[in-house]
């Protein structure tokens, strides 16, 4: 099992949505459905989409992505902020899936044998 699954606070420039989301290492980005990304936020052109041919679990099977959107996710016993960009899908089996580049991103864990999602609980001073 490389999956764990937590309720966050996704935020975008149009609002908010409470979501359950799939934390997945074996996911190479973050992904988000269509309906619930233009629903909190704006869509943005990727530039280069010929890169962005993703392998699904049907083997032999690939999506392309031509969308993405930039969120930050909250959990609810954390006052940090955590944010990163989604590739968009129209289809996807889950509306909202943490993928490794995320986690590694932020330091998020997933600790199996205690089937826990490991993260900061207090914020950090962003520096420039």
């Amino acid at each position: 099992m490389s999956i764990l699954e937590k309720d966050i606070l996704l935020l975008g420039s149009k609002g908010a949505a409470r979501r359950r989301a799939l934390f997945d290492s074996g996911a190479s980005y973050s992904i988000i459905r269509r309906e619930l990304a233009g629903s909190i936020s704006g869509l943005e052109p990727i530039p280069d989409p010929e890169n962005y041919v993703f392998e699904t679990a049907r083997p032999g099977n690939t999506v392309q992505a031509t969308q993405s959107v930039r969120l930050e996710f909250r959990f609810d016993d954390s006052e940090a902020r955590f944010s990163d960009e989604f590739i968009v899908f129209d289809e996807c089996s889950e509306e909202v899936i943490i993928g490794a580049t995320t986690m590694q991103k932020w330091g998020i864990k997933l600790d199996f044998d205690q089937e826990e999602i490991l993260y900061r609980k207090h914020a950090v001073r962003l520096r420039v």
